[in-house]
């Protein structure tokens, strides 16, 4: 059987065949989360109403991809709950407890985590508790067994366990980001699972086929000669713009530089990455008409100055006024999913190009870090209270 294009048997002979399996089975782990959810929905919502009654403020929280869940559900938590919403990193929270947190008003902390047993996760909880007067806890995890579940916090507190799939046995997160993401979006919006199951059944279509039809074109991309990348995406983007300049320097092994940017923030300094070996990876609004003029200004004010070697749009479907070597599209319908919807889609090419880039470089994408220089768990780290 072929995995990307490639026979299993090789696939486990180059070190790849974990993370070849993590992204394909995202789509039909989507639907399972989606059922899962929608089955624990009236329990999840009596928490939900009772804390978020109780307090003013939301965190949405996690350490490295995790956190960058939160820069993508941000806005999406504070449109659906009227409360303040902030994405603050554990490795904030637990770093600087004071610049972040405010004792005296009442805070949900939702916290992301793969494993649970990074030495911050728990440890934010615990700060949280004791420097917070009042704190609720909701714990989206893909494993039962981790530290972060069983914290023994106060009675505050509802853990949401992902299916076991979920919970990515490879170096780099893939469907356990996806997974953890969709679960945060699904619980923004509990109260209309009809109206986001026929958005979700959409996202999944495009994602299935843009795996059938577009996978090895990415193959080919992944052979040019970039040593960098720079990934722009604002608004919900800018979390999946963030997600994705490290998922490809991880997968890489640090040999491809990324960095991820604004499309105004770009024009302010950050630009001047840009050389002849520079990868340029625009994430498109479909559904923001206003953020789209400021995206498409600096993609044609590309054409002055220091050129990239390749650039690459992904969208919805095909924008017309725009002209680029590569653009990625999952439909030619323009249906208009809103843009947290499609998060969890445009991510999706950036793991597959940087599954292929590991490959073109002799790593192993499932354990492509040479030296062990980062680890499936963070290790090392002491917790000073």
């Amino acid at each position: 059987m072929k995995l990307l294009g490639i026979e299993s048997e090789e696939l486990v002979r180059l070190g790849g065949i974990q993370t070849a399996t993590e992204i394909l089975q995202q789509p039909a782990l989507w639907q399972k989360i989606f059922d899962e959810i929608n089955n624990a929905s009236s329990e999840i919502l009596e928490f939900l109403n009772n804390s978020l009654a109780k307090s003013d403020r939301i965190i949405l929280t996690g350490a490295g991809t995790s956190a960058f869940i939160g820069l993508t559900l941000r806005s999406v938590f504070q449109k659906n709950t009227g409360k303040i919403t902030e994405a603050i990193a554990t490795t904030d929270i637990v770093s600087n407890p004071t610049d972040y947190l405010i004792k005296n008003v009442p805070t949900l902390l939702i916290s992301f985590a793969r494993s649970g047993n990074s030495p911050e996760s728990e440890a934010a909880i615990k700060i949280v508790d004791e420097f917070c007067e009042i704190s609720y806890h909701l714990i989206i995890t893909c494993n039962k067994a981790g530290m972060l579940s069983k914290y023994a916090s106060t009675p505050n507190k509802f853990v949401i366990f992902l299916p076991n799939e979920a919970n990515d046995q490879s170096l780099v997160m893939t469907s356990s980001y996806t997974g953890m993401l969709l679960t945060g979006l699904l619980i923004s919006q509990l109260k209309n699972l009809k109206t986001v199951k026929s958005k979700l059944e959409t996202a999944i279509k495009y994602t299935n086929e843009f795996i059938l039809n577009c996978s090895e074109y990415l193959s080919e991309i992944a052979r040019f000669k970039f040593n960098r990348v720079v990934f722009l995406g604002a608004g919900t983007f800018y979390g999946t713009a963030t997600e994705a300049s490290l998922k490809l320097q991880e997968l890489t092994g640090g040999e491809i530089i990324c960095k991820n940017d604004s499309y105004l923030g770009f024009r302010h300094g950050p630009k001047s990455v840009l050389n002849e070996s520079t990868m340029v990876v625009y994430l498109l609004s479909s559904s923001n008409e206003y953020a789209f003029k400021y995206e498409n200004d600096l993609i044609a004010s590309m054409k002055n100055g220091t050129l990239p070697l390749v650039e690459i749009s992904i969208s919805e479907s095909e924008f017309k006024n725009i002209n680029l070597p590569f653009m990625l599209y999952f439909t030619e319908n323009a249906k208009k999913l809103d843009d947290e919807y499609l998060a969890l889609c445009y991510i999706l090419p950036i793991q597959i190009l940087g599954f292929y880039k590991s490959l073109e470089l002799g790593l192993c994408p499932d354990a492509p870090s040479i030296n062990n220089d980062i680890t499936r768990v963070v290790e090392g780290v002491k917790i000073y209270y």
